[in-house]
């Protein structure tokens, strides 16, 4: 396969054998911590969890990376990148150690959100700097290799993370504060895997004139806007529309998770490690939908075109959403979280490729600042709304009526924009 072959080769480099290294292990305690913080608020026994809880868990895990991911990079080209690396990681293992403490005392749930908080807004700057330094550790020809599987393999470690954190929770210890003490473990060899990469290899080149730092965030808010100024212009129209109905896409995936979560935690089981299992399996069949979408849509996209095939994926989404949604059962919901995580990435697979096409490259960065940001306060954005219409056993026929129509509009402004 060509990926095995491109990864062989990317593995010459020792640099980069290390810099995988370190993201593997950090990804991998991203999953555990995050598995851990939903299983928290969500199932533990002696917690009525609310979807406003839920909502609360999901801004406390996405909002940082949307606040402090466009200014990290100002940071990152003052700090030593290995040093980024290595505090950031000793930083979350305290942090992770101090909220199993806070699970296991009777402390106020909002500071046990400050805890995660922190975990969460450090995250940023790591993943930030692991992508800041590839080009340090790999040559020109295939930093775009690097830049395609390093990301890709960090997330198929937080999938592992999330999995070996089910299997603590249920074989090894039925508690939350072991889950995040596992997470803690990780990020501490994070840490230690950063310490095998010397100090200055990672860059930045201290010889480089830079800014003054309030000049530099001042400039990044001014870049900002200027992205979506270039977005708004009528050649990158259909970046924009694409834009706009991947945030909406994200919308809708984020207020079905809440309600499968509040329907694993009460309606679909009768005991909170059963509720744990039937989540880890929904989970686990969204990821297989996200694996499906990578195989399908680069051939599907190519044929019809980027633009049509989120025309497919919502149309389909809005079909079938509420065929297995209304029933409220288990094998039908199973079903929907295979399909929802293949519309979803595929939208996102074909949404990519426009913008990386109709979007010059000096704004390209800047753009992709902005869909990150709009991909995470829709999702959040879709757990305050699902906290206000679900009852407290996640059942809701508007919610999902709801959704099917959201699904439904975006496939009918998107094809009227592509015949045009």
């Amino acid at each position: 396969m060509a990926v095995v072959r491109d990864l062989r080769v990317l593995l010459r480099f020792q640099g980069f054998r290390r810099l995988l290294g370190v993201r593997l292990l950090s990804q991998g305690a991203d999953g555990v911590y995050q598995v851990a913080l939903a299983a928290y608020v969500v199932f533990s026994p002696e917690k009525q969890t609310s979807a406003a809880a839920v909502a609360s868990a999901m801004a406390v895990l996405l909002l940082p990376y949307s606040l402090v991911g466009p200014f990290a990079g100002v940071l990152l080209d003052r700090w030593r990148r290995r040093q980024v690396l290595l505090y950031g990681s000793l930083l979350r293992a305290v942090l992770a150690s101090a909220t199993a403490l806070l699970i296991l005392s009777p402390a106020p749930d909002w500071l046990f959100y400050v805890s995660a908080l922190c975990v969460t807004a450090v995250n940023r700057f790591v993943l930030s700097g692991l992508s800041a330094a590839l080009p340090r550790v790999v040559d020109a020809e295939r930093l775009v290799i690097a830049n395609s599987l390093s990301p890709t393999a960090g997330t198929l470690a937080a999938t592992a993370g999330g999995g070996i954190a089910f299997a603590v929770r249920l074989v090894v210890a039925d508690s939350d504060a072991a889950v995040v003490l596992v997470g803690a473990v990780l990020y501490l060899c994070a840490a230690l895997a950063s310490l095998s990469m010397a100090r200055e290899l990672l860059g930045p080149d201290r010889t480089l004139v830079r800014e003054r730092i309030g000049t530099a965030l001042t400039g990044t808010v001014r870049d900002l806007v200027a992205g979506v100024r270039h977005l708004a212009a009528p050649p990158r129209r259909e970046a924009a529309w694409a834009l706009a109905a991947m945030a909406l896409m994200r919308f809708c995936y984020g207020a079905l998770l809440v309600m499968l979560l509040m329907l694993c935690r009460y309606a679909l089981t009768t005991t909170t490690d059963d509720g744990l299992t039937l989540l880890g399996l929904a989970l686990g069949l969204s990821g297989a939908g996200f694996f499906a979408a990578a195989v399908v849509t680069p051939w599907t996209a190519g044929r019809i075109g980027p633009t049509r095939w989120i025309v497919v994926c919502a149309g389909a989404t809005a079909l079938l959403e509420p065929a297995l949604g209304l029933p409220f059962a288990t094998a039908p919901l199973l079903a929907a979280a295979f399909v929802l995580g293949l519309t979803t990435q595929g939208a996102k697979i074909a949404t990519d490729t426009i913008v990386q096409s109709s979007v010059e490259d000096g704004f390209r960065g800047r753009i992709f600042s902005v869909y990150d940001v709009l991909f995470n306060v829709a999702f959040v954005g879709a757990a305050a709304v699902a906290a206000l219409m679900l009852p407290p056993d996640g059942r809701s026929v508007p919610l999902v009526i709801t959704i099917a129509v959201i699904y439904a509009t975006v496939a009918v402004i998107m094809g009227r924009f592509d015949r045009q």
